[in-house]
């Protein structure tokens, strides 16, 4: 079984964590309000933006052998680059102040999960990361246009809103790919357990994330 395998089998359980989370449910129910989807947005732009210089520390810790990866790693900051932007202008899209959540404080939950990719990277190894990545990606195919499809018919809003979920839902597939391709060249067992708890955490992670988004903080921050 190699290493993307194990990523898909090993993590079921930190998985549905992640997609049980309530107003995941209220989402594919149509069960959500513009407020959810701005909650939504305000928590990716804290982590988005976070992507680009997270990737940097990774390509600057891989060592010499893996100079391949650090290939893929520079390829992932070309296509990152930004994509915080298109999260705020999404929020502006929705009629509120993309400044106003620039400027904001992240939930403690999504500081967390930021705060530990740094943390994985420097304290423990950069192939940490990978796990992030696998949870964000994956979870961006498996939901995101549906998500997009459910929002907008729920509170109507225009097709320009959805910039940041539509480009990382199927369109992403062959992002994905990339990611499967460069997960089986890496056969060494210790390596691959690295990169299997730290997707097991950051399913965890995230899915606080979400559940942030339920409670009085993420609704004021919004406001």
């Amino acid at each position: 079984m190699n290493l993307y395998q194990r990523l898909l089998t090993e993590t079921t359980q930190e998985r549905e964590y992640l997609l049980s989370a309530p107003i995941i449910k209220r989402c594919f129910d149509a069960d959500v309000q513009t407020s959810d989807y701005v909650a939504f947005l305000t928590q990716a732009y804290h982590h988005v933006k976070h992507t680009v210089p997270l990737l940097m520390a990774v390509g600057a810790r891989l060592p010499e052998n893996k100079e391949w990866l650090r290939e893929a790693v520079a390829e992932y900051i070309e296509e990152e680059l930004g994509h915080q932007e298109w999260v705020l202008n999404d929020i502006e899209a929705c009629g509120y102040d993309k400044e106003k959540a620039r400027g904001s404080q992240p939930n403690l939950a999504t500081e967390l999960m930021v705060s530990y990719a740094y943390d994985s990277i420097n304290r423990n190894s950069p192939l940490a990361f990978f796990g992030m990545v696998h949870v964000l990606e994956g979870t961006s195919i498996a939901m995101a246009d549906n998500a997009a499809s459910n929002i907008q018919k729920a509170i109507g809003l225009p097709k320009k809103a959805f910039s940041y979920l539509r480009s990382h839902g199927s369109l992403d597939i062959e992002h994905v790919k990339f990611f499967e391709d460069l997960m089986t060249k890496i056969d060494d067992i210790d390596e691959q357990n690295i990169i299997v708890l730290s997707a097991k955490k950051f399913f965890i992670l995230y899915g606080n994330m979400f559940r942030s988004l339920d409670t009085s903080e993420a609704k004021l921050a919004v406001a």
